[in-house]
C-alpha cells in the first residue's frame, strides 16, 4: 500500500530535478459535520505531501481509508457507502501557493497567502482557492488551511433518510509541517 501510494503521488506530482523540494508523509486532514442527531469528526495522519521551493507548487495525497472515526461504524460507512474508498482509494490536491515568492524562508514569519488548485476526491475533479497559512520557523516550513466542502459537490451521495445524521457541508482542516 505504502509503495502505491509512493508511485500515485509521484506521478501526481511531477518536479523538475534540479528543484528545491520539501516533503512530508506526515501531514494530516481531518473534517468536522454537525447534525441534529450526531457530528461526525475524522482524523487522517498518513497524509503526503511535497512542495516545490522554488516556485510554491504543491500537492496532498490522502488514503481515504486512513480516516479515524471515533466509532468504528462510522468509518465503515464512510469508506464502503459513501466514499466507495475500494474505488477511490485517494484523494488529492496538486496546485500552488499564489504569491509563493512573498514568502522569506531565511527568516522566521507568518504568511496569510492564498492556494490555488484542483482537489480530486471520489473521482471528480474542482477548481479551488483557499486561505493558507504559511509558517517559517526555525527553519521549518508549515502550512495550515480551514476550509468548507460540499460532499455533493464531488458526488457523494447522502440519501434523504440519513439527512438528519450526515451533514452536505464539511469542515475541512488540512495541515503539514515540511522537513
Amino acid at each position: 500500500m505504502k509503495k502505491t501510494l509512493f508511485i500515485s503521488f509521484g506521478l501526481v506530482f511531477s518536479l523538475a530535478a534540479s528543484a528545491q523540494k520539501l516533503s512530508t508523509r506526515n501531514a494530516e486532514v481531518s473534517f468536522f459535520s454537525a447534525t441534529p442527531v450526531e457530528n461526525i469528526d475524522a482524523t487522517n495522519q498518513q497524509v503526503s505531501s511535497i512542495l516545490n521551493l522554488d516556485n510554491g507548487q504543491f500537492a496532498f495525497l490522502v488514503p481515504i481509508k486512513a480516516f479515524q472515526f471515533e466509532k468504528a461504524l462510522m468509518q465503515e460507512h464512510f469508506n464502503e457507502n459513501y466514499m466507495e474508498s475500494g474505488q477511490f482509494p485517494t484523494a488529492k490536491f496538486t496546485g500552488e501557493i499564489v504569491d509563493y515568492n512573498k514568502i522569506s524562508l531565511d527568516k522566521d514569519g507568518k504568511y496569510t497567502l492564498v492556494l490555488a488548485g484542483t482537489m480530486t476526491m471520489h473521482g471528480v475533479s474542482k477548481e479551488i482557492k483557499q486561505e493558507v497559512m504559511v509558517t517559517v520557523k526555525g527553519g521549518k516550513l508549515s502550512l495550515k488551511s480551514d476550509f468548507n466542502i460540499l460532499a455533493s459537490d464531488y458526488k457523494v451521495e447522502i440519501p434523504a433518510a440519513k439527512a438528519d445524521n450526515i451533514s452536505n457541508s464539511l469542515a475541512v482542516k488540512v495541515s503539514a509541517t515540511y522537513d
